[in-house]
């Protein structure tokens, strides 16, 4: 028998506002979002809205934006919906008394093929241990981090040349479609709760931070290759160029070699910037020095003088 749904969706950035969309016009029952408060964002630091946000003001949804997910004035508001059922896609931890409200629970939409790559940044992690495959998934939350049951996967490969960017707007749509599917099964009343592995040997994929992103020239060219491009374009792998900070977004492998100990940049100064590793040479076709804008080597070694 069919369930008449009264859904609160929960998320924040353009890979949930996907999601949102697709449910929106599939006449799916939101009565509600939730997303972060506004941001001083820019040099002006005028307040910028979340892509959600902006999506559910488009579609004339109810907006909530609580500061504290514990406060009994928003508990309370969150209860005045009556809804049986919540999703969260790219929204922050939830505490109990928000995850266990609805009857038939609050399921979440995660950017891998649990159980592996649970954390926040499933995306990256798998590129940069060189994954040639990775996919979404749908879970019902419980108190461990990315550990309920799991409703729905959809696997994904991963491209030779995938960065971050690529992959993300090709989960971000797939992602989509799997939690349409994942509503209609409940609304259904029949779909799946496979428990997960907790196998010690699992990949995780936590938090990244900027140390975390330093390139190490040490080891060989190909994992370094996936570092740069699990890092591309955000929070982007970093070096150190003539005692400045400089972001690599893309890096290709070289038959050249140069004379340089590893790690040491080397250039001709017209069309290339070379740098040996433990096992070969990558040119770098894509950075960008602090204080700089992006650029491609042609275009940044125009203007610098590039001393070997």
């Amino acid at each position: 028998m069919s369930k008449e749904l009264r859904i609160i969706f929960l998320g924040t950035p353009d890979f949930a506002a996907a999601s949102l969309k697709r449910l929106v016009e599939n006449g799916v029952n939101v009565v509600a979002v939730i997303t972060a408060p506004d941001k001083p964002k820019g040099r002006g630091k005028k307040l910028a809205i979340s892509a959600v946000k902006e999506y559910a003001l488009e579609a004339n949804l109810p907006v909530l934006q609580p500061t504290n997910l514990k406060s009994p004035e928003f508990l309370e508001e969150l209860k005045s919906y009556n809804a049986n059922l919540q999703i969260v896609v790219a929204f922050r931890m939830l505490p109990v008394a928000v995850w266990d409200m609805p009857e038939l629970g609050t399921f979440n939409l995660h950017a891998s093929l649990l159980p592996q790559y649970r954390g926040a940044a499933p995306i990256n992690w798998a590129i940069m241990n060189g994954e040639t495959q990775t996919g979404v998934t749908t879970f019902f939350l419980k108190h461990e981090i990315d550990t309920g049951e799991i409703i729905y996967q959809e696997s994904e490969p991963i491209h030779m040349n995938d960065n971050v960017g690529s992959l993300y707007d090709r989960l971000m749509n797939k992602g989509a479609d799997l939690v349409l599917k994942t509503v209609r099964a409940i609304e259904d009343g029949d779909y799946p709760q496979i428990p997960q592995s907790n196998d010690p040997e699992l990949k995780s994929a936590p938090k990244i931070f900027r140390d975390d992103c330093k390139i190490d020239w040490q080891q060989p060219s190909e994992n370094i290759r996936n570092f740069i491009r699990g890092l591309s374009p955000y929070p982007a792998a970093w070096s150190v160029l003539h005692d400045k900070t400089v972001k690599i977004f893309d890096v290709r492998k070289s038959s050249e070699g140069t004379n340089k100990p590893i790690g040491e940049f080397y250039s001709d100064g017209k069309n290339f910037i070379r740098v040996n590793t433990k096992d070969g040479t990558l040119d770098i076709t894509d950075l960008q020095l602090e204080g700089k804008k992006r650029m491609k080597v042609q275009d940044f070694l125009r203007g610098y003088q590039f001393i070997n």
